[in-house]
């Protein structure tokens, strides 16, 4: 796919288990377009968020070429697969992940902060106010609700302007109606900044809101379609 801003090539990842080492993906091959939305489905255990990790650089592939805007991440140490997602990308958990003992702003500022933007208070409270918390920027993770915190999370990936959006379960700890508001959030952000999105979800209503939707099982890739066909 010529305009492909990630790709893996054979890419296997072996983990070690309590028996021994387990395969968790076998041989992927697959391009993500610019500016789409790839929807990444399957049961359990069959390697979608060890897939989004090695996308996103948190993981290391065992064999194979990991690329993400021309760039091999394979051959990354450490610390230049950090300064390229915080330059790049924006990644959402299951798991909020914020810190504690920060607020809302100052979870969202400081890695804007550590990347050396001058703006990134101001820049914070913009998007927190984008995602609708403008009046609870002062609060603590433990006391905002869990939709607030996912809010704040995807606040926190949008501040960078993201090329690259990886979204991993972010409505799985969620509500239905929590959940809504926060997947049109997230296709908001994708558009504000034509951002590519890798979402990984057990939604099939979800899924089908994406351009394609590639289906995993056992650590292959099963089928891959449109949404409309994966239906």
């Amino acid at each position: 796919m010529s305009d492909a801003i990630l790709s893996l090539r054979d890419v296997r990842l072996v983990l070690m288990g309590n028996a021994g080492p387990v395969n968790i993906l076998n041989g992927i091959d697959l391009d993500v377009e610019r500016g789409k939305a790839l929807g990444l489905v399957g049961p359990s255990g069959s390697g979608k968020s060890s897939l989004l990790m090695l996308l996103g650089g948190l993981e290391k592939a065992t064999s194979g070429t990991v690329t993400a805007l021309g760039q091999n991440l394979s051959a990354m140490n450490e610390d230049a697969l950090a300064r390229f997602r915080r330059d790049n990308m924006g990644v959402v958990f299951q798991s909020f992940h914020l810190i504690p003992t920060m607020t809302a702003l100052e979870n969202v500022a400081t890695p804007l902060e550590l990347a050396g933007h001058r703006d990134a208070f101001e820049r914070a409270r913009a998007e927190l106010e984008l995602v609708g918390l403008g009046t609870r920027v002062d609060h603590y993770p433990a006391q905002l609700s869990g939709g607030e915190q996912q809010r704040v999370a995807l606040a926190r990936a949008a501040a960078p302007r993201p090329k690259i959006l990886l979204a991993d379960e972010p409505t799985g700890n969620l509500d239905g109606e929590t959940s809504d508001a926060i997947v049109k959030l997230l296709f908001d952000l994708s558009d504000r900044f034509a951002a590519t999105l890798v979402l990984v979800t057990h939604s099939r209503e979800l899924a089908a809101r994406c351009d394609r939707v590639v289906r995993l099982k056992d650590g292959r890739i099963e089928e891959t379609a449109t949404a409309e066909a994966a239906q």
